[in-house]
């Protein structure tokens, strides 16, 4: 693992004001109170594990009473430790641990303000309201350039590890949730959470733009190696330099692309835009990517 995993060299916290960033922790906190809501009015009342380790905090609860929004902040402890290690990146720490702290105060300080037994006892309200409002908080969450700890982390170190696809990594992650969440409530609700779970990703891909899981970046620049090492120093992502000629100037410019995830495109275009506000870039959808970084080019 440590021979493919490299841990940060350097991380530093260079704490920098600016309204952007106020508005990416706004739009975090945001999320983080969706996601806490929709735990408390629809998940947690229904017996309906959301996945990742807001899942398995709920049936650690069921059998303990423990607060959930503490064994979320637990659960999320040494993943984001690892992730902080084997990813790295000012964004990620920050963004990551904010995100974590506010979704796991946010869980059980509400929980006295909230119907314990939730605003209906229909499990097919439940599976679907319960997925479309934290779809919502998650993509919020991904739009301020963050994480939400639990299988985001680990999807992408899984990723890093064994070139995992994130698509696979998270149905890894959420399948084995739902199978304890079936022995701990019933088979019934395993099958609803199911079902909430793909309204989660749906909802939260549309906030977040784009249902495609995997962007293409064609950037023509100027600064092709400001930008292209902020992509690959903050992201761990690839870059491609190739040389372009404008066809109406005839001025030299250099194009820059890369492969990145539907959950990245907000944090590369927030890089490029500071790396170089007069360039110039084109995102699409690719439906698949082999090769390092993603899924082996073998399989």
């Amino acid at each position: 693992m440590s021979n493919i995993l490299q841990s940060n060299p350097n991380p530093s916290f260079p704490l920098r004001f600016s309204w952007s960033a106020v508005r990416d922790y706004g739009l975090i906190f945001s999320g983080a109170l969706l996601q806490a809501l929709a735990l408390r009015i629809f998940l947690v009342p229904a017996n309906l594990a959301s996945g990742g380790v807001s899942g398995i905090a709920q049936i650690i609860n069921h059998y303990t009473d423990w607060p959930i929004g503490l064994m979320i902040f637990i659960g999320n402890l040494p993943l984001f430790l690892l992730g902080w290690r084997y990813l790295g990146g000012t964004r990620f720490v920050l963004r990551t641990g904010f995100a974590i702290v506010a979704v796991s105060l946010l869980t059980d300080i509400l929980a006295p303000f909230l119907p314990r037994v939730g605003v209906t006892p229909d499990p097919v309200l439940n599976a679907l309201y319960g997925g479309i409002i934290s779809g919502i908080g998650y993509g919020l969450v991904y739009h301020g350039q963050g994480t939400s700890g639990g299988s985001d982390i680990l999807a992408r170190i899984l990723n890093h590890w064994r070139g995992v696809s994130i698509t696979q990594s998270y149905l890894i992650t959420d399948a084995l949730v739902v199978f304890l969440a079936g022995l701990a409530f019933s088979w019934e609700n395993a099958l609803y959470a199911l079902v909430m779970l793909y309204v989660t990703g749906l909802a939260a891909e549309a906030i977040n733009e784009g249902s495609n899981v995997l962007r293409t970046v064609l950037v023509v620049t100027s600064q092709p190696q400001i930008v292209a090492e902020q992509i690959m120093q903050e992201m761990e992502r690839g870059v491609t330099l190739m040389p372009a000629r404008g066809g109406y100037t005839g001025a030299e410019r250099t194009v820059l692309y890369c492969v990145v995830s539907r959950a990245e495109v907000t944090q590369v275009k927030a890089l490029v835009r500071e790396s170089d506000p007069e360039a110039f870039m084109v995102i699409g959808h690719a439906h698949e990517a082999l090769g390092e970084g993603f899924r082996p080019l073998h399989s």
